[in-house]
C-alpha cells in the first residue's frame, strides 16, 4: 500500500501557527514566564518553528531550548542500536516558568514521560504542557497532549512518519504500513 499524506507542506504549516495560536491563548493569563522546548530531533524543529511564530505574536519572546532524552528512555538498554546522542540546549531559569514540550509524534507516552525526566534534571517549572504535530494513540502511559496539531486512528501495524525540510528536505506527514516479517503470527 503507497504512502498515505495526511499533511503537506501547507497543512503542516498552518497546523503550527494554530497551535502557536493556541498557546498564546491558553498562556496569555498566566504571569509564568513562557519557555518552548522542542524533543530531538524531528519535535526540536517543530518547535523551532512554533517559537518563531510565537516570536511574532508575543511581545516577549519566550525562552527556547532543546532536551534530548537518549539516555532517559527507558528502553535504552534493551534497544539493539546505540541512541543517536544530540546537546540539550536548556540554557534559561526552568524555575517557576510554563514549560511547553514540543514533539512531532505522540503514540505509547514513553518519550514524553522521558522528556519530562530529562527536564526535572535543569529545574522545577510551574507547569508542563506538551503540544504534539500528531497523536495516533496507542497510549501506554496516562499522558495526554495539551496542543494537538492533528488526531490519527492507527493500528498498531501503522506508522507515523514526520518528515520536515531542515532534516529531509520536505514537509509532511505520511501515514504507512509496517511490512509483516514472513513467517510472523497476525
Amino acid at each position: 500500500m503507497p504512502d498515505n499524506v495526511v499533511l503537506d507542506e501547507d497543512a503542516m504549516r498552518r497546523t503550527l501557527a494554530r497551535i502557536a495560536h493556541e498557546i498564546v491563548e491558553r498562556t496569555d493569563e498566566d504571569d509564568t514566564p513562557l519557555a518552548i522546548v522542542g524533543i530531538h530531533t524531528r519535535g526540536a524543529v517543530l518547535a523551532k518553528r512554533v517559537h518563531a511564530l510565537l516570536c511574532e505574536l508575543e511581545p516577549t519572546p519566550p525562552a527556547y531550548g532543546e532536551i534530548d532524552i537518549s539516555f532517559y528512555r527507558d528502553d535504552v538498554g534493551s534497544r539493539p542500536e546505540q541512541p543517536t546522542v544530540h546537546a540539550s540546549e536548556i540554557n534559561f531559569d526552568l524555575d517557576g516558568a510554563t514549560v511547553v514540550l514540543v514533539d512531532d509524534v505522540l503514540y505509547t507516552g514513553r518519550t514524553v514521560r522521558a522528556a519530562i525526566e530529562a527536564l526535572f534534571d535543569y529545574g522545577r517549572p510551574a507547569k508542563v504542557q506538551l503540544a504534539v504535530l500528531a497523536d495516533r494513540g496507542h497510549r501506554e502511559l496516562p499522558i495526554r497532549p495539551d496542543y494537538v496539531g492533528k488526531n490519527l486512528p492507527t493500528s498498531r501495524g501503522q506508522r507515523v512518519a514526520v518528515r520536515v525540510q531542515e532534516l529531509d528536505g520536505t514537509d509532511d506527514v505520511r501515514i504507512t504500513d509496517v511490512p509483516v516479517m514472513e513467517g510472523a503470527a497476525s
